[in-house]
């Protein structure tokens, strides 16, 4: 009887050893290491080379000699996944979907396939059956004669399909769920899912098929397997949004072909995805009067520019500890503005609650919205409502300066676009600036009480 193989995989990143370490020589992690076997077939068989014939062996060339060929896209009828993907599907591509479960990740794929009438595609799926993916189709009531689905979790069986269907598109849902011949593993281990992506992506390589993978995430929000699997394929896509709200944000990690700072804006709806084409609309809350602790700020979310609302509340501090609570901002980024209201604003804070969030359910990281945070904060401070037509792009330094931003034109462009009639930048911003070009008014402030005293 054969001696069964086994090996030790780091479950961080994929690293392989023949015996357990506690220190992982390749991330510095502790204690990441995982026995497993791998029984491997020491004659692999590539089941998708009968499609074009056998491969032919590399040979080294020179650079020059390399003719430059325009990549061959799949425009699809989805704006957003095309801006994501810097322009559409790449022949050859291997595109990684991960996301939170349930947050519309098949849903998106299965849409898409869907919609693109002019080529075949092949959905397979590990984890929903046929009856589940139907009812699924029939809610989005979109029809294709050329969507081919198959449930089927064996990688040579699907590969057998792939030969026979020769499809223009591939979508395995998900990466997790899949198991190859050539190692007897669980499926979702370390070693299957790095042993089924490298087969894919041999795949597309050879046959310029372009394929999408959806991939799980762990519970601290990174994408389940090995690190190697972000490493094989060719764009990183990451599938996020709150459950509790309807909007979606697909943002580009990763991408070979493109650019990684787009992102698209979907809208959760009973009839699937519906692209968000003017978010900015949508971000800012209409009310009917003007109220205290809110301000817009002119952000930028990658190459796309956002108009978002800022809320902030400040009560007198019932307990002796005064509260801090941020919502859809870095907490620490909070206690930071709140420091320099202290010190160079000379407003007092301590003991106050302090409550921020930014309305739609979004997370911000663009630092230009220090400006509109901080004048959130002083309206409610001051229980003064600002102005409804007037916005704000400016990060703010520890010393209370008010610092210059990237893209401001953009900035002050979709502020002008949305009916602002006034927005506050940094006088740094001004080089290069043609304010005659902007029917807005272009405010400039150079610190935090001569801002204040602009507005109050």
């Amino acid at each position: 009887m054969a001696k069964v193989k086994t090996a030790f995989f780091c479950s961080n990143c994929g690293y392989e050893s023949a015996k357990w370490l506690g220190k992982c020589p390749a991330c510095n992690e502790w204690n990441t290491f995982i026995e497993e076997v791998i029984e491997r077939n020491p004659k692999e068989k590539n089941f998708w080379k009968d499609i074009n014939g056998e491969r032919q062996t590399s040979k080294a060339k020179l650079l020059d000699a390399v003719e430059s060929l325009k990549e061959e896209r799949i425009i699809t009828h989805d704006a957003e996944l095309n801006r994501a993907l810097g322009g559409g599907i790449v022949a050859g591509s291997i595109i990684l979907l991960a996301g939170e479960p349930g947050i519309g990740k098949s849903t998106l794929l299965l849409q898409d396939a869907l919609q693109l009438n002019h080529a075949l595609i092949l959905y397979v799926s590990g984890e929903e059956s046929e009856q589940q993916i139907k009812m699924r189709a029939n809610r989005l009531g979109i029809r294709n004669e050329n969507f081919y689905i198959l449930t089927e979790t064996s990688l040579s069986v699907i590969f057998t399909e792939i030969k026979k269907l020769q499809p223009s598109l591939v979508i395995i849902d998900s990466i997790q769920t899949l198991q190859s011949d050539n190692i007897d593993a669980t499926p979702g281990s370390v070693a299957q899912v790095r042993e089924c992506a490298a087969s894919l992506q041999r795949f597309a390589k050879e046959t310029h098929t372009p394929v999408f993978i959806i991939g799980h995430i762990t519970k601290d929000g990174s994408i389940a397997g090995p690190k190697i699997l972000e490493h094989i394929v060719d764009t990183v896509l990451q599938f996020e949004g709150d459950q509790h709200y309807a909007y979606r944000i697909l943002r580009t990690l990763k991408n070979r072909f493109g650019s990684t700072s787009e992102l698209g804006i979907y809208e959760m709806t009973g009839n699937g995805m519906r692209t968000v084409n003017n978010p900015s609309e949508i971000l800012i809350n209409q009310k009917e009067e003007a109220l205290s602790g809110s301000a817009i700020a002119a952000g930028m979310e990658g190459l796309r520019p956002l108009l978002i609302e800022t809320q902030a509340l400040v009560t007198q501090s019932v307990y002796g500890t005064p509260q801090r609570t941020a919502s859809g901002l870095d907490a620490r980024r909070l206690q930071l503005l709140l420091a320099v209201l202290e010190k160079r604003g000379g407003f007092h804070f301590g003991m106050k609650d302090v409550f921020v969030n930014i309305a739609g359910g979004l997370r911000i990281e663009d630092p230009s919205t220090d400006l509109a945070i901080i004048c959130a904060l002083l309206s409610s401070y001051e229980d003064a409502p600002l102005s409804p037509n007037i916005c704000f792009a400016g990060e703010v330094g520890l010393n209370g300066e008010i610092r210059a931003v990237n893209r401001v034109d953009q900035r002050i462009a979709e502020a002008e676009k949305l009916g602002f009639e006034k927005i506050f930048i940094s006088p740094f911003n001004k080089k290069g600036l043609h304010k005659a070009n902007y029917k807005i008014e272009v405010v400039e402030a150079g610190k935090v009480d001569e801002l204040y005293r602009l507005l109050f």
